[in-house]
Order: C-alpha cells, then structure tokens, then sequence
C-alpha cells in the first residue's frame, strides 16, 4: 500500500537447497515462467515446486515478481541520480518526504542513506526539461530540503544480484 513502509523484523538468513536456489533462478531470468515449465527447470514434481514456491513466499525470500519496464520504450531515456540533503532531520517529516518522493512519477528508486546525502533518487525522465521540472516544482519546494545536487546517468547495468554461481 502506498505510504506504508515496511515493518522492521530482524533478519534472518534463509536454508536454502540446490532446489530453492534453481527456483529463484528461473524466476529471476523469467518471473512468468509457469509452474510446470518452473518444476521441469528445478527437476522435481509440479506439486513440489508449488509448495517450494509457496515456501519462499512465507519465508520472505521471494517478495514479489514484477515487470521490469524500459524507461526508453516509454518515452523517459534520460536517467539521473538526484543526491537530496536534508536541513533538518526529524523523523516524523523525514517519513514524510521519503513518501513523496518514492510517489513522484518518473523515479525508479528512492534510496535513504546515511553521510553527506541524505536520499539518493533515480529518476528516469522525457529530458533535460522534465528533470529541471521535477527537482523544481517537487523536489527542492519541500521545507526541509537544503540542497540537491544532480548526475546524469550514460549507461544502466543490472548486477549479477543476490544468488550463488
């Protein structure tokens, strides 16, 4: 739900099998693969593969299974990491901001980190113009927002991510 962030739990690392690991290794290459096509790629039973999917869901290992759109595609191929600092920090309306930016069109990822900045935002937009217009009229018009410093982004790799091998 929107404006909902997520409850603090003490994290705990996951046993994961050789099953475990080629389930999620499918669905990271392909999160609409079927349960059949999925079962065969793991090597075992539809049945298991379900309950080992079920599994992974309840454990919290698997939280979701989205599309990945191509910003370009949809008319925003300038990408942009906006550096935010903040004058004031208190908690209630930090909160607040990172809820408004993480809704703003056009940013991908809103990250609340600790040093010089204070949120780190990638932005994917239509051009220059956009990008000065978001900063503008959403971003830097928050009370608490002291500076912005912004860095157009060339090139977008994904990492290897979280699995083995």
């Amino acid at each position: 739900m929107a404006g909902e962030r997520p409850k603090k739990t003490q994290p705990h690392q996951a046993a994961l099998d050789g099953t475990d690991l080629a389930i999620l290794a499918a669905l990271t290459e392909d999160g609409r693969m079927t349960n059949a096509a999925l079962a065969a790629r793991a090597g075992v039973a539809e049945s298991t593969c379900a309950y080992r999917v079920r599994a992974l869901r309840e454990a919290g290992v698997l939280t979701a299974v989205r599309a990945h759109l191509s910003p370009e595609a949809l008319g925003r191929p300038l990408h942009a990491i906006i550096k935010v600092r903040l004058g004031s920090h208190s908690r209630e309306l930090v909160h607040h901001l990172y809820d408004r930016l993480v809704a703003l069109p056009g940013v991908l990822t809103v990250f609340h980190v600790g040093g010089d900045d204070d949120f780190l935002l990638h932005v994917a937009v239509a051009g220059p113009e956009a990008l000065r217009d978001l900063i503008l009229e959403h971003v830097t018009v928050h009370p608490m927002v002291r500076q912005t410093e912004t860095q157009l982004v060339f090139e977008v790799r994904e990492g290897r991510g979280l699995l083995p091998g």
